[in-house]
């Protein structure tokens, strides 16, 4: 079962919702890649996850931005324009009856390969792209109650290592600092940069509150959040300081609340870290108007479409 920031109730629609696999859509149990396909034999390959709100895909271009960005970086050929692409990713939503409420992961491998081999020299034809739509909401109590959090061993790496900016099917890293929070006890992990400060979460970003002034990292050692920007942008339009600054966990602990950010579940409170209750462990004022900012920016940005 799910935890923390990707919490979320259960929905038989999506046991037989169909997927989009390099341009045809397929029953569910029908969607499959090849055992040659270079991101189950090697990770190779980028993805994003978008939400479909009232009719839109939320933040769209700017998805697109990141994954094409992405892809060039690691030399990887998408095959699509990006208005294709987004036509491909609408056109899976409406086979599937889809306008609003839905999580979609839309992931781009450098295909099949001849044999297993890193490097792309061995790769044949063009890449795989596959398109998962899922009815899919937040769980209500958890936006409400908050997640736990600790602080994990794996560290955010240097751009010379593996650049955290790719949004990368290669997510070991992620998946080990989950791993390490949950046994645990905690929802999930919260990340350190090489030099010992916060620098995210593993799915989600991280943001502390602290009197007046509402904290987040520097962003140097994190993906490009999204969400993060407009929860930004949105709390400074309402009058809120935000520092994107260095800060340690010392300051974490002696923070007032704090919270999370993700494209899924928008903004989640964090009650506790690494044992260290914040405020009374609950969900802050400051997170709660937030919530709301942010619910009132996604009605208000992508309104129900009238239709003749």
């Amino acid at each position: 079962m799910e935890r923390g920031s990707h919490a979320h109730t259960h929905d038989p629609r999506n046991e037989t919702v169909g997927i989009y696999v390099n341009g045809r859509i397929v029953p569910r149990p029908e969607a499959t890649v090849s055992v040659f396909d270079s991101g189950f034999l090697l990770g190779d390959g980028v993805w994003e996850g978008i939400r479909l709100h009232n009719g839109h895909l939320v933040h769209v271009e700017a998805h697109m931005n990141r994954l094409y960005e992405g892809a060039k970086a690691i030399d990887l050929d998408i095959g699509l324009t990006r208005q294709e692409l987004i036509e491909a990713i609408e056109a899976t939503c409406r086979a599937n009856d889809m306008d609003t409420g839905v999580h979609i992961r839309l992931v781009v491998s450098r295909g099949e390969k001849s044999t297993p081999y890193q490097s792309p020299a061995a790769n044949i034809g063009g890449p795989t792209i596959v398109i998962i739509p899922e009815w899919k909401q937040p769980d209500p109590a958890v936006l409400e109650r908050g997640m736990s959090l600790f602080t994990v061993h794996v560290h955010r790496g240097a751009p010379d290592v593996q650049d955290p900016m790719w949004n990368s099917l290669s997510k070991l890293n992620c998946i080990a600092a989950c791993i390490q929070a949950n046994k645990a006890g905690a929802d999930e992990a919260l990340m350190l940069d090489p030099h010992g400060f916060v620098a995210t979460c593993n799915s989600t970003h991280f943001f502390v509150v602290r009197g007046d002034e509402i904290w987040t990292s520097s962003g140097r050692y994190c993906i490009h959040g999204i969400t993060r920007a407009t929860v930004i942008e949105q709390a400074r339009a309402n009058g809120y300081t935000v520092r994107e600054k260095d800060f340690s966990l010392t300051e974490v602990y002696g923070a007032d609340e704090a919270f999370v950010t993700g494209t899924f579940a928008g903004l989640m409170p964090v009650g506790s870290v690494d044992g260290r209750t914040l405020g009374d462990g609950g969900r802050g004022g400051v997170t709660k108007h937030l919530q709301e900012v942010y619910a009132d920016w996604l009605e208000r940005r992508y309104r129900v479409e009238a239709t003749s």
